[in-house]
């Protein structure tokens, strides 16, 4: 079984559109087999972009495990500055690619990356639906890592379950970052923000 964190392009495909309206703007999006959340805005990415948008940040942004891309495309539509987005899958790079262009956004960056790997920059904000069936060791590198992409007094903001290791991450990002707030906790899954050097 191949599973979304994964980057095999031979993987069955069977590609879907649909369409979403979020933060008032409606948006289409192309999803396939092999990526997270085929055919739907999962709940929880929705709260991210929900919770996230409230904070009215402004800069550039880095999406980490983007998939297919609707975090990214969705704050892209609301920043002012560039949009980076990354993950391992290569479907999931192309249909990221694919929905930025679909959706109209100019401002947006998509390229392969295992973690920060191929990432040569600093931003204002990163946020990550990680991926959890790739396990804690990865879900926990994107918040060590993190800081060391940010820059000073940037952000990093993720939702994570419960069930899925939400107060070990929560536990994690304090330790990286001396500060952790939980944004949101809405249906079992929490919203967690730490500020480099706040």
């Amino acid at each position: 079984m191949e599973h979304y964190f994964t980057n095999n392009e031979q993987a069955k495909s069977n590609e879907k559109e649909f369409q979403v309206e979020v933060l008032g703007r409606k948006f289409r999006f192309i999803t396939d087999i092999g990526v997270f959340s085929k055919g739907e805005l999962d709940f929880a990415s929705h709260l991210l972009i929900e919770t996230f948008d409230s904070l009215d940040l402004t800069g550039s942004l880095l999406d980490v495990g983007c998939g297919y891309g609707a975090v990214g495309v969705i704050l892209a539509s609301r920043q002012q500055g560039d949009v980076h987005m990354v993950d391992i899958n290569l479907r999931a790079i192309d249909l990221a690619k694919r929905n930025g262009t679909l959706n109209g956004l100019e401002n947006i960056q998509v390229y392969e990356s295992d973690c920060y790997g191929a990432v040569n920059q600093e931003f204002s904000h990163i946020v990550s639906n990680p991926p959890i069936r790739a396990g804690k060791k990865v879900v926990h590198q994107i918040l060590e890592e993190a800081i060391d992409y940010l820059e000073e007094e940037g952000t990093l903001t993720i939702v994570i379950g419960k069930q899925h290791g939400a107060a070990s991450a929560e536990k994690k990002m304090l330790e990286v970052f001396g500060n952790v707030e939980r944004l949101t906790r809405k249906k079992g899954f929490w919203i967690l923000h730490s500020v480099k050097g706040g």
